[in-house]
């Protein structure tokens, strides 16, 4: 599911520590070469994990504690045959099942009681180049942290996906993945050429189809819908395939985005001691100001990408890291110049905690400042687009609840962080990102261990988000100043009327009107909605 899940969190905070990018698994083999199986031949099935192995604990999590699955079986696939297999069976059956990569699913998709069979995927993890279609392919059980180091040390491109190098590709990529290169080189499913996978037709037979953007393909709109339709909808992804629009020529080197060979990164913090509410209000209208003045896909500040993540008081300070493309003319002026503007007219001073020029790719595997790292913790994220900046009574609501004194707690937060750019320069109907004027992307979050605390956690983040969009029924509606949600921060709450209380329905916030499409896609390639959650697609 969900890309992403879990993305970069703070440096600052106790429960949060540095990353390390795993050795990625590399193959130059063309995806359409697969060797087939003597005549006689039984392809081996995935290992199955049944309760009493000693791997069953481990892999009936993934990163949000707050979920524990009790499957029957983990089937752990390593090849498309595999998933192929495990769905057939699993359909067999007659009990539901779902897929995992990364497992970095912010709600239980995976873990809820219905779920009897879970289908892991981490197994595909292979990254390379098919030559006969000219696309590089990605399987979904490869974290990003893997595919950026492969794609780049192997060709020097790389994809604009997300900053936490731990996230699987699989559910990142269908959910409209956005990260540090976005503003410049627009969202990851905006190269997205192709999609394979396993599906289900109305009788109960699996198959594996292949999905591309070609205006002649008569299964363009499945293509269509893993552009941002979400993970956990259609069927099984067992590889992705990119290549940039209107990239049909060249060497693979010129099919995808080059990274900067270097960036600026930059740290720096505020302390609460110093922060007046007229002090912190100025500077989160100053941040967002900036960011109505800057977001334009040419301009100078294109490469430039940005987090403010403001804790609760009880942190003690709070930060905001940035990075900037080291190549681009005046680099640092532009960064001094933008630092110098979000601060302005505060009457604080900040700390500057890192300052460097170093390669772009440890910046997004391994430098701390964006990428974090998953821990064993309990969490709950919502989600917002702003089309412009705060509101006056958006700039109460964020001071009222980082400041209460009836709740303390470090690790609660909310990244603000810039979007744009090249992100804004693709029509709404041409992905199923409907979002596509806005200018940052908000993160509402709060991270704990404790079982006992959820309740008490739960309510800050709840409370605080029905507070800052109280004028449109306590969610981000589509108005002049918002514009929904993030499906990758997927957040069950706005599906239930006790916490959604607006009467805009959820998938209104996260798909506007492309949903309708959605679902014509849904009741054409999973006419059983045998793949379904809380957040998926219904059929028409």
């Amino acid at each position: 599911m969900p890309g992403h899940t879990r993305r970069a969190f703070v440096r600052h905070a106790a429960l949060i520590g540095g990353a390390t990018a795993l050795t990625p698994a590399v193959t130059a083999a063309p995806a359409a070469a697969e060797t087939p199986a003597a005549p006689d031949a039984v392809p081996a099935p995935a290992v199955a994990v049944r309760p009493g192995d000693r791997r069953y604990p481990d892999l009936t999590w993934g990163s949000n504690q707050r979920w524990v699955g009790t499957p029957d079986a983990v089937q752990l696939a390593a090849t498309p045959a595999q998933v192929l297999t495990a769905v057939q069976q699993a359909v067999a059956g007659g009990k539901g099942f779902a897929v995992r990569s990364g497992g970095h699913c912010y709600e239980d998709f995976v873990t809820n009681d219905r779920i009897r069979t879970v289908i892991d995927v981490s197994g595909l993890n292979a990254i390379g180049y098919d030559e006969a279609r000219r696309v590089f392919f990605v399987e979904p059980g490869a974290r990003l942290g893997d595919a950026y180091r492969t794609l780049y040390h192997r060709w020097g491109v790389t994809l604009p996906g997300g900053s936490c190098p731990t996230v699987g590709v699989g559910g990142h990529v269908a959910g409209g993945g956005y990260g540090p290169l976005s503003r410049r080189h627009g969202l990851v499913v905006d190269h997205l050429w192709g999609v394979e996978l396993v599906v289900v037709d109305a009788s109960g037979k699996a198959s594996k189809v292949v999905a591309t953007r070609e205006p002649d393909d008569p299964n363009r709109s499945l293509w269509w819908a893993h552009t941002g339709g979400g993970g956990g909808n259609f069927g099984v992804v067992t590889r992705y395939l990119f290549r940039s629009p209107g990239a049909t020529v060249g060497a693979p080197s010129e099919l995808l985005p080059k990274p900067p060979s270097e960036v600026i990164v930059s740290n720096v913090t505020w302390s609460w001691s110093d922060m007046t509410e007229a002090a912190f209000t100025r500077l989160l209208r100053n941040f967002g100001e900036w960011y109505e003045s800057n977001s334009a896909p040419g301009s100078p500040y294109a490469t430039l990408f940005s987090q403010l993540k403001p804790q609760h008081r009880s942190a003690g300070s709070f930060s905001m890291t940035t990075q900037i493309d080291a190549s681009v003319p005046n680099a640092a002026a532009l960064l001094d110049s933008y630092l110098a503007a979000v601060n302005e007219g505060t009457g604080v001073a900040y700390r500057v905690d890192d300052r460097r020029r170093i390669s772009w790719l440890h910046a997004v595997t391994q430098w701390p400042g964006f990428t974090g790292t998953d821990t064993t913790t309990r969490f709950k994220g919502k989600s917002a687009y702003m089309r412009r900046g705060f509101t006056d009574a958006g700039l109460k609501a964020f001071w009222k609840h980082m400041t209460r004194t009836d709740y303390a707690h470090p690790a609660s937060l909310v990244m603000i962080t810039s979007y744009g750019g090249r992100t804004n320069s693709v029509a709404a109907a041409d992905t199923a990102v409907p979002q596509r004027d806005s200018i940052l992307k908000l993160h509402y979050v709060s991270f704990w261990t404790n079982p006992a605390d959820d309740a008490a956690h739960l309510n800050w983040v709840r409370s605080f988000y029905q507070d800052v969009y109280a004028a449109s029924g306590g969610v981000p509606a589509t108005n002049a100043d918002t514009d929904g949600c993030f499906i990758n921060y997927a957040d069950a709450d706005l599906a239930d009327p006790r916490h959604n209380t607006s009467g805009i329905p959820w998938h209104e916030l996260y798909f506007k009107s492309g949903y309708r499409r959605l679902q014509t896609v849904k009741a054409q390639w999973d006419p059983k909605n045998l793949f379904n959650h809380a957040l998926s697609i219904r059929a028409v």
